[in-house]
């Protein structure tokens, strides 16, 4: 129950909030209430939460997408507690978590971090009280109101089920005026309390208004102007240093759209994004940290092919100048070097490195001395499953189209063992491969001279894995599906056509 509630306060953040005026019926929010100064160090939280009377109430916070436990207390027998602590705690949406922990009571923790809850689980809504603590008075009034307002919103869409068309045009009108109803009373929510916290959440909610269309070049609807102004106004108004932010439910929906579906997916336009955020955050630890850190694990594997380079920006960037080292564990650090030195070398445009090899033959058959228009180089293994599947495939599509197109396939054995490899490439006949492999002797001087091995020269981390070179051997494509490069050799195949 607790859970279908939080999804409905969630929701309404997204559509705004609003306080009924008895005499007008209009979404206005209350009056300001004078400001509790609390300059006591540390924080106490009273809390009587009905109706336990055992086991432990939780402290906690929204970061991000999860949610995290920073202190417990014991219930005593009048289902109360009291969480202290000598230092302040960040300020953000915090959440008093019950015994088993499947629902909690939400507050704001900022300047004011010595009050009193008085709840009950049966109806955290109407049975939720706030004392001392004017920031959690006005946001107890808006979790009130915003759950009366869903209330009206899902009758609303519950009755467009099997409306009539005129019905249902009166019925998305009326939804249209509780919008603009939210969104007036948003705005002067944000003009009476600029400082709190709520402010800020309503400020990051706050969609770009598009100009009307007499106002676009031309006097008239251009959507590239619609879409160049959404995206440039898309973060009007947040603070990159407001940490408080972080721990609200709603920043990373808003960070990851931006980044997901906002901003075209090329890495360069990306990169041009991310820096300016980057550097309004800079001088703010903990939205530095986030937001690098956000960017990071979102382009180490990035969705899309190619975009493995906002890595490597961030990499060499921030990484390999010590800007992150204060907070990195020694094992994060090991991974985002190991990541990084791995991309840097492989990155769609570059030439790929050459690879020194040897044939089924024992013969020198090096990446550089391979003459064709376009090289696939497949990197596997005879042992693998996944190899199994798919190798076969792969020939028959070489065989069938690709060879035929001036396109050279060069097959690295990654592991499996050489016996392995060879009665694998016999018994499935795959002529006309290049096929290649390190004896443990090359290996050992590749290290000894510490050279790179060609896992980290083309981040092998699994098998099979495909590039695909041209003639030049720059790096067209990477880690593709046999299927996906088939059809990027289409294109590629048009687009450089046989003499």
């Amino acid at each position: 129950m607790r859970s279908n509630l939080l999804v409905l306060i969630i929701s309404i953040l997204y559509l705004g909030a609003h306080a009924q005026n008895e005499s007008t019926g209009k979404a206005v929010p209350k009056q300001p209430i004078p400001a509790i100064k609390d300059t006591r160090p540390g924080y106490e939280i009273k809390v009587t939460m009905k109706p336990f009377k055992e086991g432990f109430l939780f402290l906690g916070h929204h970061f991000g997408s999860k949610q995290y436990l920073v202190d417990s207390v014991r219930l005593n027998d009048k289902s109360e507690v009291v969480f202290t602590g000598k230092e302040k705690l960040i300020g953000g949406v915090y959440m008093i978590v019950y015994p088993r922990k499947n629902g909690w009571v939400e507050c704001i923790i900022d300047k004011q971090q010595h009050f009193t809850i008085i709840s009950d689980s049966s109806d955290v809504i109407t049975k939720t009280q706030f004392l001392n603590s004017t920031d959690n008075t006005l946001f107890g009034d808006y979790q009130k109101s915003s759950y009366e307002l869903g209330i009206k919103f899902k009758a609303l869409q519950d009755k467009l089920t099997g409306a009539t068309s005129k019905d249902s045009a009166a019925i998305r009108q009326q939804m249209a005026n509780l919008t603009t109803e939210m969104n007036a009373y948003r705005d002067e929510f944000r003009k009476q309390h600029p400082d709190h916290l709520l402010s800020s959440i309503f400020t990051l909610l706050k969609e770009p208004t598009i100009p009307p269309a007499e106002r676009h070049p031309g006097g008239k609807y251009d959507s590239a102007y619609a879409y160049q102004y959404y995206k440039s106004h898309y973060w009007d108004g947040i603070s990159f240093t407001d940490e408080r932010l972080l721990r609200t439910p709603v920043f990373l929906p808003k960070f990851d759209r931006y980044f997901g579906t906002v901003l075209p997916q090329s890495s360069d336009s990306i990169i041009q994004a991310a820096a300016p955020i980057l550097q309004a955050s800079k001088s703010n630890k903990e939205m530095s940290r986030y937001v690098l850190s956000a960017l990071t694990d979102k382009y180490v594997n990035p969705a899309y092919m190619g975009q493995d380079k906002v890595y490597v920006w961030l990499f060499e960037k921030y990484y390999l100048t010590g800007a992150a080292d204060s907070w990195m564990t020694e094992k994060y650090k090991k991974f985002i070097f190991d990541r990084g030195y791995s991309l840097m070398a492989n990155q769609l445009g570059e030439k790929g490195a050459n690879m020194e090899m040897i044939d089924t033959l024992g013969k020198s058959r090096p990446l550089y001395g391979v003459d064709a228009k376009f090289v696939v180089i497949c990197f596997w293994d005879p042992t693998c499953s996944h190899c199994q599947a798919e190798v076969p495939k792969l020939d028959s599509i070489y065989q069938n189209k690709w060879k035929a197109n001036g396109v050279r396939l060069y097959g690295v054995m990654t592991d499996g063992g050489k016996e392995n490899w060879l009665k694998y490439i016999r018994t499935h006949n795959l002529k006309d491969w290049i096929h290649v492999y390190q004896t443990q002797e090359m290996k050992d001087a590749d290290a000894a001279a510490n050279r790179p091995g060609f896992r980290q020269l083309y981040d092998v981390y699994q098998t099979p894995m495909l590039y695909l070179l041209d003639k030049e051997k720059r790096i067209l494509a990477k880690k593709l599906s046999y299927e996906q490069l088939d059809q990027f050799l289409d294109v590629s195949l048009k687009k450089y056509p046989s003499p």
